[in-house]
C-alpha cells in the first residue's frame, strides 16, 4: 500500500512537470506537442515586438514569435534577430516572402507574413532566413502628417506675434493723435464737398436759362429755313439744270477728235521709227546726216570768211572812185557752188 501511494505521487509529479514544460513552451509560442517549423529574420529594430506575439497571414494566426534577440556581431541594420514558428502545417512560405513587424490592432503588435505573387520559385525550408522590415505604425503616420502642419502653424504664430507687436508699437498716443487729425481733415473735406455741391446747383440753374435761350435761337433758325424753302428749291433746280447741261455736252465728239489726233501722232511716230518719211530719214539715214553736217561746216566757214574779208563779197562804190571786183580762186568757187546746191529750192 505504501509503494502504491508513492508511485501515484511520483506519477502525478512527473505529469505535473510535463504539463508545466508544455505550458511554458506553449506560452513561449511553441505548439503543445512541438513539431513546428522555425524561421529567422534580421531587422534593424524590434518595433517593440514581444515574445509569444502572433504570426499572422492575411489576418489569420499561423504561428508564434519565439524570440527577439539583440545580435551585436551583425551589421548595424540587421542587429535584431526574430525567431518565429509556423504552427499550421498547410502553410508554406514561398521564396520571396517578406516578414513585417506591424500593428495587429491598436494595443498589440505582431509579425505579418506577406506572400509574393509568384510562387513558382520554390519554398523556404525550416530554419531559413527571410527578409524583414518594419511597417510604419499609425502613430508614425499621424506624426509624419502632422509635423509639416505643426511647423506651418508655428511659423504662422510667429508671424502673428510679430504683427501684434508691430500694431502695439504703432498704436500709441502719437497714432491716436494722427487718427484724430485725419478725422478732422475728413470732416473738412465733407464740408467742402457740400459747398461745391451748392455751387454746382447754382451753376446748373444759370445754365438752364442759357440752354433755354439756345433752344429758342435754334427754333428761330429752323423757322427761317422753312421760310426760305422755296428759294432753296430754286437753287437746287438751277444746279440740276447746270448738271444736265454738263451731261448733254458733246464730250463724246471731243474724245473722238482726241483719239484721232493721237492715232495720227502714233502713225507719224511709227513711220519715223521704221525710217519712212522726212523725220525717219533724218533719224536713220546716216548719209543725209553727214551731208547736213558738211553743209553746216561749209556754211560756217563761209560766214567766218565773210566776217574776215567782207570786201571780197561786197562791192562798195564811192564818189570819185571804184572798187575792184572780187576775184575767187578755184577752191572758193567750188565751196560756193556746193553751198548753193545744198540750199533748198
Amino acid at each position: 500500500m505504501r509503494y502504491s501511494k508513492e508511485i501515484k505521487i511520483g506519477f502525478i509529479a512527473i505529469l505535473a512537470i510535463a504539463v508545466l514544460v508544455l505550458g511554458v513552451n506553449f506560452l513561449k509560442g511553441n505548439s503543445f506537442f512541438g513539431g513546428d517549423e522555425s524561421y529567422y529574420s534580421y531587422m534593424e529594430n524590434s518595433g517593440q515586438l514581444m515574445v509569444a506575439s502572433n504570426v499572422t497571414l492575411n489576418g489569420v494566426i499561423v504561428g508564434k514569435v519565439l524570440g527577439v534577440d539583440y545580435v551585436p556581431n551583425e551589421s548595424p541594420k540587421k542587429r535584431v534577430k526574430i525567431t518565429f514558428t509556423i504552427q499550421n502545417s498547410s502553410v508554406k512560405l514561398p521564396i520571396g516572402t517578406i516578414v513585417e513587424i506591424g500593428s495587429l490592432d491598436i494595443l498589440s503588435k505582431g509579425l505579418l507574413i506577406i506572400l509574393p505573387l509568384n510562387t513558382s520559385k520554390g519554398f523556404h525550408k525550416s530554419g531559413s532566413v527571410l527578409p524583414g522590415r518594419i511597417s510604419v505604425d499609425m502613430v508614425s503616420q499621424v506624426k509624419a502628417y502632422a509635423d509639416p502642419i505643426s511647423q506651418k502653424l508655428q511659423a504662422m504664430m510667429s508671424s502673428i506675434d510679430k504683427m501684434v507687436g508691430s500694431l502695439t508699437a504703432f498704436w500709441d498716443e502719437s497714432a491716436t493723435s494722427q487718427i484724430e487729425e485725419s478725422l478732422k481733415e475728413v470732416k473738412i473735406a465733407i464740408a467742402r464737398f457740400g459747398s461745391l455741391a451748392k455751387e454746382m446747383q447754382q451753376f446748373i440753374g444759370e445754365e438752364k436759362q442759357q440752354f433755354a435761350r439756345i433752344m429758342s435761337n435754334i427754333e428761330n433758325i429752323t423757322l427761317n429755313l422753312k421760310k426760305s424753302n422755296d428759294q432753296i428749291s430754286k437753287i437746287i433746280g438751277n444746279l440740276k439744270t447746270v448738271s444736265d447741261d454738263l451731261v448733254t455736252a458733246d464730250f463724246k465728239g471731243v474724245i473722238l477728235e482726241a483719239q484721232t489726233t493721237l492715232k495720227k501722232i502714233n502713225f507719224i511716230l511709227a513711220e519715223a521709227s521704221s525710217g519712212k518719211g522726212t523725220l525717219g530719214k533724218l533719224i536713220y539715214d546716216a548719209k543725209l546726216y553727214n551731208e547736213l553736217v558738211d553743209s553746216n561746216n561749209q556754211l560756217q566757214e563761209l560766214i567766218d570768211d565773210i566776217e574776215k574779208h567782207p570786201e571780197r563779197y561786197i562791192n562798195i562804190s564811192l564818189v570819185g572812185g571804184k572798187s575792184k571786183a572780187l576775184k575767187l580762186n578755184s577752191t572758193q568757187e567750188k565751196k560756193l557752188a556746193s553751198f548753193l546746191d545744198s540750199l533748198p529750192d
